[in-house]
């Protein structure tokens, strides 16, 4: 785990990103820091830049314009996979991912499945026994817990926390996932990467965490974001469906 990356995306963030970055180098100090900025117009830039000079285990990846999250982790990955960085580990910057569990995530990805497979992926899961969240307004709750579901329904799904965040991947699970072929920028791409990853036949394993609500700052999530993600997965869902209907029809002739 000495190659760990952990890989965290800003935009304005500029009054977390100084005490997450220490959390996280006190909590895995073997793991360097990528924080990814998208031209934050608060300045949140040039406090990660700050925090690069003073440790050499931090490192600032400055983006042009606010592109959406998608493209922020799919920049970072292929600079991480570049530098030989493995695990690759996702969080947000707000500290509703508590840097605290990060080493039982990594921990998790060392432990075989019940198959006994080796494990590809690490989801932080807030819908699984032991999962909690703090200070969420019961309509966010809901919003999160129902698009879980029907991401699950729709796309064929074993994972409970299908939008999770927080989650740790092998670098030969992002290879596998073939990040050119993820072309999700906004909130659904944490589903489309879950997707792409059921579409591999990689192993992801659930580990609860604690999900806190931030403290600083305006939450980046909208009704508008949710509905165009939700479009995305009945899409990819239909085009699923479609895909193994004429699967199950050129058998069914050839038999």
């Amino acid at each position: 785990m000495s190659h760990a990356l952990v890989v965290i995306p800003t935009y304005n963030e500029r009054e977390n990103i100084a005490s997450l970055v220490a959390r996280v180098r006190a909590a895995v100090p073997a793991a360097s820091v990528l924080v990814v900025d998208d031209s934050s117009p608060d300045g949140t830039g040039y406090i990660a830049e700050a925090l690069a000079a003073d440790d050499d285990a931090v490192r600032v990846l400055h983006r042009t314009a606010k592109e959406g999250l998608g493209a922020a982790y799919l920049e970072a990955f292929g600079w991480a996979l570049e530098r030989g960085h493995d695990p690759i580990v996702q969080m947000d910057a707000d500290g509703s991912h508590l840097p605290e569990q990060l080493q039982s995530l990594l921990d998790a990805l060392a432990v075989p499945d019940a198959a006994g497979r080796p494990v590809d992926v690490v989801i932080g899961s807030r819908w699984i026994p032991g999962g909690t969240i703090e200070n969420w307004p019961r309509h966010r709750e809901l919003l999160s817990r129902w698009g879980s579901a029907y991401a699950r329904t729709m796309l064929r799904l074993s994972t409970r926390d299908a939008t999770a965040g927080y989650r740790v991947f092998r670098a030969s699970a992002l290879r596998a996932i073939h990040l050119d072929d993820v072309h999700t920028r906004g909130y659904g791409f944490q589903v489309d990467m879950l997707w792409h990853a059921r579409q591999a036949g990689l192993v992801v394993v659930e580990v609860p965490i604690t999900f806190v609500e931030r403290v600083h700052g305006r939450s980046k999530m909208s009704p508008f974001i949710v509905v165009e993600a939700m479009v995305k997965v009945t899409g990819w869902g239909i085009a699923d469906l479609f895909r193994r209907t004429r699967g199950a029809d050129v058998e069914a002739h050839s038999a």
